[in-house]
């Protein structure tokens, strides 16, 4: 395995002789696999264009986080900044290296969007970022060609899997009663969790947010049933405000619990009320406020 990573670093080190000059435009490439992009982009989807493929997408996504973080602590690679010391670490990296989160993540994300859509543009944007994203890491030093193959291989495996059993899964998702369809939700991801605890913070962080949106996602069924149609200042509103609470949420439950014992539980239910505030409250909200309307059959899932 060292053999790889040294044949990665002469890689990293040839793009890097283009630094400073192209850091800034790397360090936004790359923001586009970063956290903070995705607490805005799946919202964005699921409360302002659509509706059902945001649920979907951000189940997808979530799921795809949770098997990365879990592979990183099983896999336990370090990353080229750490390797050799040649390489510069340019923007912040932590935790393991392989396989690449961000590389896994374009994959996953664009494309499904692409595979969902169908559109030549989307295929093209998709295409693009799949190759854009992973080139940021390692001209950033902090990921080796390998973590790159290994995020493109998982991503691919789980897009395709996840196409062909969505189908069936939602069909049989609905065959069920309401409170087996929340129980499904929130326990799932609780019990991976569960199955990957030693492996930390990512881990308990994607398992809580998937809980916590999966969940949301059947009550919101339940008991709102909101549609994304409106106008475009209806539509921004409802990110503005979403978001306000959702940074609210996740900055103030931050402050809250810190140094509260045990740390992992906290965290647990800090990403789970943001996921539930994504998949229901602000939907909730966005109706009670009149900037989205209900739709009618409420419950159908």
């Amino acid at each position: 395995m060292e053999s790889l990573l040294d044949q990665g670093i002469p890689v990293i080190l040839w793009l890097q002789q283009f630094s400073p000059g192209l850091d800034g435009l790397f360090a936004a490439i790359t923001f586009l696999g970063n956290m903070e992009f995705f607490l805005i982009f799946l919202p964005l989807v699921y409360w302002c264009i659509d509706r059902r493929v945001g649920a979907r997408l951000s189940v997808i996504f979530l799921f795809s986080a949770y098997v990365n973080f879990a592979a990183k602590w099983m896999v336990d690679l370090p990353r080229p900044f750490q390797f050799d010391p040649r390489v510069r670490a340019i923007v912040h990296a932590a935790g393991n290296g392989f396989p690449s989160g961000h590389t896994q993540g374009a994959v996953v994300l664009w494309g499904f969007l692409a595979a969902v859509y169908r559109r030549r543009w989307l295929w093209i944007l998709a295409a693009v970022l799949m190759v854009a994203i992973p080139l940021s890491r390692l001209y950033l030093g902090v990921h080796f060609p390998l973590d790159l193959m290994g995020g493109y291989l998982i991503g691919g495996a789980i897009l395709g899997l996840y196409l062909w059993v969505e189908p069936r899964a939602i069909s049989w998702l609905e065959s069920l009663p309401f409170s087996g369809r929340l129980g499904f939700a929130v326990f799932t991801p609780l019990m991976l969790v569960l199955v990957f605890s030693g492996a930390g913070k990512g881990v308990v962080t994607t398992g809580a947010a998937f809980a916590g949106m999966a969940g949301g996602f059947v009550l919101e069924r339940r008991w709102v049933g909101f549609s994304v149609q409106g106008s475009m200042g209806q539509r921004a509103l409802r990110l503005l405000s979403g978001l306000i609470v959702l940074g609210l949420l996740w900055a103030g439950l931050k402050v809250v619990f810190a140094g509260l014992e045990p740390a992992l539980l906290f965290r647990f239910v800090r990403y789970a009320l943001v996921g539930l505030w994504a998949g229901f409250g602000a939907p909730w909200l966005f109706v009670r406020l009149k900037l989205a309307t209900p739709e009618y059959g409420l419950g159908d899932g």
